[in-house]
């Protein structure tokens, strides 16, 4: 059986979603590339077609839901995989993936413009991507009004003077959620963190969902929005994003971001253990480090590029906040603990 035939036998999804493969045998290239992502996957058909004139390659890309499912559908597939390339496994969830074997390595040639510390796999089976940190944004008019200097550090938020103006998302079903939890621990350690959030619950915290629902509805920073709750567990560029689709545009920002509480995710893309296009999946990994995908992601994705060569855009350089010591934990630190974790938040928050 060819290697064509066994993609063809092991991805149904993939046939269902382009209408069938470009297979080939005896030895002839494929003439298409496809990109595994998450739904939130998002890039301009300029940079799209960049790709496909550089390589002659086409590139399909398949979304499979949310990271999590991506991951899982990922895994059960290992070594016969739906794709060439995965996009959009994180720091929260790399040892699931890495301990899976759904990679093989590859390091690019391009990592030469990334920063090392971005780079969590010594044994390059992924490659950074991007990086958007997890932070508590607050809505500046609000607080000004109220007359309310507001929250400088994650110590602050049990003050009484916060209580019941802070939403968050339930680790258990949103990213954002796990990420601000997961800064919490690294913040407090073990020992701290749960009574921490403790205080959280006597104070007032409001737990939701998702994000949709915390900051576009409770949110009171949000355009548009009725929400009561002038602190929210968003992203770093949530503040660019507040001045883009406001219309008419503000002249500043009229969100904030406290640094202080700021958890790093970042991003990774891999070559598929069993890819069907190896050497058309490396050229993508390539290409995803690249000036032209790299500057395309803040206004794509709304998360920052890790090529240092890479532009930002104008409202990313005037209004987001890149933290200098974002919070982080070990990944394989994460996968140990991470669904006692969340069983303990909630016993603690929820129950």
């Amino acid at each position: 059986m060819t290697k064509c035939h066994k993609a063809l036998v092991g991805t149904l999804v993939g046939i269902l979603a382009f209408g069938g493969f470009a297979c080939t045998g005896g030895g002839e290239s494929p003439t298409d590339v496809v990109l595994v992502t998450h739904d939130s996957f998002a890039v301009s058909e300029d940079v799209k077609k960049a790709f496909e004139n550089e390589t002659g390659l086409k590139l399909r890309i398949l979304q499979t839901g949310d990271a999590g499912e991506t991951l899982t559908k990922a895994l059960l597939t290992a070594g016969n995989p739906q794709g060439d390339v995965l996009f959009g496994v994180d720091n929260t969830l790399l040892s699931r993936a890495l301990d899976g074997d759904v990679f093989q390595p590859y390091e690019s040639p391009a990592l030469v413009a990334v920063d090392a510390r971005l780079v969590l796999d010594p044994e390059h089976r992924v490659t950074p991507i991007d990086h958007g940190e997890v932070c508590l944004n607050v809505d500046k008019a609000w607080f000004a009004d109220q007359g309310i200097a507001p929250p400088r550090s994650l110590d602050d938020l049990d003050d009484p003077r916060y209580r019941k103006l802070l939403v968050v998302q339930n680790p258990a079903t949103s990213s954002p959620g796990l990420a601000f939890l997961l800064a919490t621990i690294a913040r407090y350690g073990e020992g701290g963190w749960q009574g921490f959030w403790r205080r959280l619950r006597e104070n007032g915290v409001l737990v939701v969902d998702g994000w949709e629902e915390a900051y576009t509805v409770r949110f009171s920073g949000a355009a548009g929005s009725r929400g009561d709750r002038p602190i929210v567990v968003s992203y770093a560029s949530s503040p660019p994003a507040e001045v883009i689709f406001r219309m008419p545009q503000p002249s500043t920002a009229p969100t904030a971001v406290v640094e202080d509480s700021c958890f790093r995710q970042i991003e990774f893309a891999g070559v598929l253990r069993g890819a069907r296009n190896e050497e058309g999946a490396q050229k993508l990994v390539d290409f995803m480090l690249s000036k032209p995908f790299q500057e395309d992601v803040p206004l794509s994705m709304f998360v920052f590029p890790v090529n240092r060569e890479a532009k930002l855009p104008p409202e990313f350089v005037k209004f987001a906040v890149v933290p200098e010591r974002p919070l982080d934990l070990p990944p394989g630190e994460i996968e140990a603990n991470r669904d006692d974790w969340i069983k303990a938040w909630t016993d603690i928050v929820v129950r």
